[in-house]
């Protein structure tokens, strides 16, 4: 639809998140001068080595600022789905949350729309912005799209493109997406309370490239891979939740979150995966040259610097990762 009438209605917002990618938005809504409703967020949970109940980052902020707050565990419960209907909202906006059932993306008069940090269709899924950076892309954006049965497939609103530098890691670029996912999602909620917006069908592609969640397991660098392969793995997954390996030295096993490398691209016939250190600087041999290892983790340290570490650390001859 393509016209310039507003709706009857003035909008009633209900925002539905729950990490810090999340709270930017909501922001961003409230300094438009849009009227929130309601904010719809995770369950407290422990967390923490002391296992501590904590609060999801978006009901911080809305209990900040006033907003009422529904934390439900079923999403089809019939007390909760009464609670929602009772806030009279005629727009939902989804970021960062988990799977709505049909009831509840179809309850308001406009329609529910999410904000996911990629050029849809391509990296649909839980970790869009990992998932390009470790894909090797120049390119990525953000998408607002109404919700459907299906995961990150409703037809599109709008779309915003942003470049991935090869600097970028992920906490760098989710940063800059959350920063323009705000200000696209303030867009999208205008056009539709003007009634002036139009939508395009996602079309599907025989090389499209999923964002599946990523487990701790699916985090282990394979030092076999391509230098560059490896560089972008590893910045794909910093800072959170870290690419790791195993350092075997001096005859001990340990693992090892790796955080920041540089490529040092050259031929070299040294094993792969053999360590080289010269008390400044750390490397390690891969395909097409040496890694420098600029920021690690050893096991219950804090992340440091290298250059930190090499200086109460040893390295024997047949030092390596693998």
């Amino acid at each position: 639809m393509n016209t310039s009438s507003k709706h009857n209605n003035p909008l009633r917002i209900v925002f539905m998140g729950t990490p810090d990618f999340a709270v930017g938005t909501l922001k961003s809504i409230l300094d438009a001068g849009l009227d929130v409703v309601g904010v719809i967020t995770a369950p407290d949970r422990p967390a923490g080595r002391g296992r501590k109940i904590q609060e999801s980052a978006v009901k911080q902020f809305a209990v900040a600022h006033d907003l009422k707050v529904l934390q439900p565990t079923n999403l089809k419960d019939e007390g909760f789905l009464d609670e929602l209907r009772n806030l009279g909202a005629n727009l939902q906006v989804v970021v960062a949350f988990r799977m709505l059932p049909k009831v509840v993306w179809q309850m308001p008069q406009y329609g529910t729309f999410n904000l996911h940090a990629s050029l849809l269709p391509q990296y649909r899924g839980a970790a869009p912005i990992n998932w390009a950076i470790i894909n090797g892309e120049t390119e990525t954006g953000v998408t607002t799209f109404f919700i459907d049965d299906k995961i990150d497939t409703g037809n599109i609103i709008l779309q915003k493109t942003e470049a991935i530098y090869p600097e970028d890691n992920v906490g760098t670029l989710h940063d800059r997406l959350m920063e323009l996912g705000a200000k696209l999602v303030v867009e999208t909620c205008l056009q539709i309370a003007n009634n002036d917006f139009s939508t395009t069908a996602q079309k599907e592609f025989d090389d499209l490239k999923p964002a599946h969640k990523i487990h701790k397991e699916t985090c282990q660098i394979n030092w076999n891979a391509p230098l560059n392969k490896i560089q972008d793995f590893i910045r794909g997954l910093s800072p959170y939740p870290a690419a790791w390996t195993h350092l075997i030295n001096n005859g001990k096993e340990e693992g090892m979150k790796i955080y920041k490398t540089k490529m040092e691209p050259c031929e070299h016939e040294h094993p792969i995966g053999n360590l080289f250190s010269d008390k400044k600087t750390l490397k390690v041999a891969t395909k097409g040259g040496y890694l420098q290892i600029l920021e690690l983790q050893l096991p219950g340290k804090r992340k440091m610097q290298v250059s930190e570490i090499l200086n109460g650390l040893n390295f024997d001859k047949t030092a390596h990762l693998r």
